[in-house]
């Protein structure tokens, strides 16, 4: 095709780019920024799965960007500063105001004339080349996006003039020196900080469970709300949250359920204002005569937060809405016969009598017989007060705001799965039959397999959230949250069924096994992946397919690079419950200009150790893949869109200047 012919085909859409760029010399120019833009080092990415409430570790693994900063500064300064100077400086990065507090005290205690002028000024010099090092990769015009309005015009001032050079030598001191002077050194190592924090970052990759286990979700959600630049691949963990805050009881229930087996209270008291009480005052009242030993809170071995009393409500709690959850579940099995989960209709084969449970003529020994609440005749039957606590409960879960707006937030910057710079991004799984291929999938009479299948519970998920979405597809798409949490053929889920009720009440460990669907079983097989890679369109050379979901067990040998390198597995078990099961504290994965770098956690211990003693995550690096040169932003996704940007803009010169298109004066 000549450009004539492309100039004809294109010609609406150059008349409107006419708009942005009336003349040659517009035009020009802009072609001239874009190539310059391609030329620059690839942004760093960063992955993170499987968080889990840990907010502490979170948000640490997030200020230090997974040792990048750290990387950043030993390159600055490796030959003079001392290893303790680097961790000081690190550690004010990470935490500026808590660690100038610190530092001010220490340095009065020691002397009543110590030289803050002196520190504060060779702590901005420092900073300030730390801060031009990360933000080499980018344009002025985003750096100066990212500068916070108080002081952008002196940062940018300061980034860009050198004090080696002898005619600036003065005014960068000057400027320095002035910033003392006023007393505002603080709040201007606080801002070189943040937007240090911020661009050595370009973009986080979220893959998937925020939420679930332990104490903080609503406080990652809030950072995540906030932040500059960053996607989610949804988990079944936020799935199921998900499913909560679009009213689905057994969601609900789940929910309460794993809050109460961890322990985790802070979450639905404090971050989500849940009421509680009904279920505690209930919990109390029906199983007042029972230990409910079973149902006691998985803590932490050094726990002092929880006392004899406390533990025993909550293991109260725990059980009540145990039973009230699978009598829910029931339900939605019985209301939703197209999923075929039948044989999860547990509580029909409970023998209340004889204290057995009893299928398929084989009678199991249980844990546990005492069942207050449980009618053999209609064992699915909620009592009445079980009723009216699922009635408050699921009001108080309907009316917070926040937990609202943090569901808001998943679906504003989530999927089910994402497409980045040659790699698939998705939390858990994609189904497939057993020789590999894609497996067609029921959702809501149409069946679907691959992208199509991810893209339409993507947008059935959404769908129970949206105004005009049809009264049946409504109520379909909430009860599907459910689904998508323990369904045989959810991408979330993909085992054959959740024991859950096996795992708490039999005592034949032979019935508690989850049989995983054929995506775990076939996902170290090279050519499965890329027979998936393919059925999502991944292009290139070096592409990959990144998830987490399922624990790598470390301590037992397990790698998290599989496929032939196709596959990287990033759950680590950053959930302080999976440590014992993993060996480690959780993987976080960084792509910059260089390659691929898996970062091996150990445990955090916290951030008041991190900022006290200048403590960091212990991490390991593994080098998964180097490019054979630096890449350049041409080579990812976004300089593809700016690619074709270019294209368009060089048919508007052509067309300018063959009088196709006239050239207007730039207002």
């Amino acid at each position: 095709m000549t450009i004539e012919d492309r100039i004809e085909a294109d010609l609406r859409v150059l008349q409107l780019l006419a708009q942005s760029f009336p003349n040659v010399a517009a035009a020009s120019t802009e072609i001239i920024n874009l190539e310059a833009i391609l030329n620059l080092p690839k942004g760093t990415e960063h992955f993170m799965a499987d968080i889990h409430g840990e907010y502490e570790a979170f948000l640490h693994i997030l200020k230090n960007a997974s040792g990048n900063i750290k990387r950043k500064v030993r390159e600055l300064y490796e030959a003079t500063l001392s290893a303790d100077d680097i961790r000081e400086l690190c550690t004010l990065i990470y935490y500026p105001e808590q660690k100038l507090e610190i530092i001010k005290n220490q340095m009065e205690n020691q002397s009543p004339s110590a030289d803050l002028p002196a520190f504060y000024a060779t702590t901005l010099q420092r900073l300030i080349r730390v801060c031009q090092s990360v933000s080499s990769k980018y344009t002025r015009s985003k750096v100066r996006k990212a500068l916070p309005a108080e002081f952008a015009y002196i940062i940018e001032e300061l980034l860009h003039e050198s004090p080696s050079d002898d005619d600036k030598h003065a005014y960068f001191d000057g400027i320095i020196a002035t910033i003392v002077e006023t007393g505002r050194a603080d709040a201007f190592i606080i801002a070189l900080a943040t937007v240090i924090q911020q661009l050595a970052v370009d973009q986080l990759h979220i893959l998937g469970d925020v939420f679930d286990r332990g104490p903080g979700a609503h406080i990652i959600m809030d950072r995540l709300c906030e932040h500059h630049s960053f996607d989610i691949q949804w988990g079944n963990h936020d799935a199921l949250w998900m499913g909560a805050a679009a009213g689905n009881d057994c969601c609900i229930a789940n929910v309460l359920r794993l809050s109460l087996r961890y322990g985790n209270m802070q979450t639905l008291e404090d971050g989500y204002g849940i009421n509680l009480v009904p279920l505690a005052t209930f919990a109390m009242e029906t199983y007042a005569s029972d230990p409910c030993d079973l149902f006691g809170p998985r803590l932490d071995k050094d726990d002092t937060t929880h006392n004899e009393k406390t533990r025993r409500l909550i293991a109260q709690m725990h059980k009540a809405i145990s039973i009230i959850q699978f009598k829910l579940e029931a339900q939605m099995i019985l209301r939703r016969p197209e999923w075929k989960m039948q044989d999860r209709l547990v509580l029909q084969y409970i023998d209340k009598q004889r204290g057995l449970f009893v299928k398929d003529g084989v009678e199991y020994e249980m844990t546990d017989t005492f069942f207050p609440t449980l009618d053999p005749e209609h064992p699915f039957a909620l009592t009445a007060e079980e009723d009216e606590l699922v009635r408050q409960l699921h009001h108080s879960f309907r009316v917070s705001d926040k937990l609202q707006k943090h569901i808001k937030c998943l679906f504003t910057h989530g999927c089910m799965y994402a497409v980045y710079n040659g790699n698939l991004l998705f939390h858990a799984s994609v189904p497939l039959n057993a020789d590999g291929s894609l497996k067609t999938v029921d959702l809501n009479g149409h069946r679907y397999a691959g992208r199509d299948l991810l893209h339409h519970i993507g947008m059935t998920m959404r769908s129970a959230f949206n105004a005009d979405t049809p009264r049946a597809e409504k109520h379909f798409a909430r009860d599907y949250f459910w689904y998508l949490w323990c369904g045989q053929d959810s991408p979330l889920f993909d085992k054959d069924r959740m024991a859950t009720f096996e795992r708490y009440f039999l005592r034949d460990k032979s019935t508690h096994e989850e049989r995983k669907g054929y995506y775990y079983l076939l996902r170290d097989n090279e050519e499965v992946c890329e027979r998936i890679l393919d059925a999502f369109g991944v292009q290139g050379k070096h592409r990959h397919i990144i998830n987490g979901h399922v624990p790598v067990r470390v301590a037992g040998g397990e790698s998290p690079i599989k496929a032939g390198g196709k596959l990287m597995v990033i759950d680590g078990g950053l959930s302080k419950a999976y440590h014992d099961t993993t060996g480690i504290a959780g993987y976080t994965l960084v792509f910059h200009s260089r390659g691929f770098e898996l970062i091996q956690h150990e445990p955090f211990e916290s951030a008041d150790d991190a900022i006290r003693r200048g403590t960091d995550i212990v991490s390991s690096k593994q080098i998964v893949e180097l490019s054979g040169r630096r890449l350049r932003v041409r080579d990812t996704d976004k300089g593809r869109e700016l690619q074709a940007q270019i294209e368009e803009l060089k048919e508007l010169l052509y067309a300018y200047r063959h009088g196709i298109i006239k050239e207007r004066a730039r207002k």
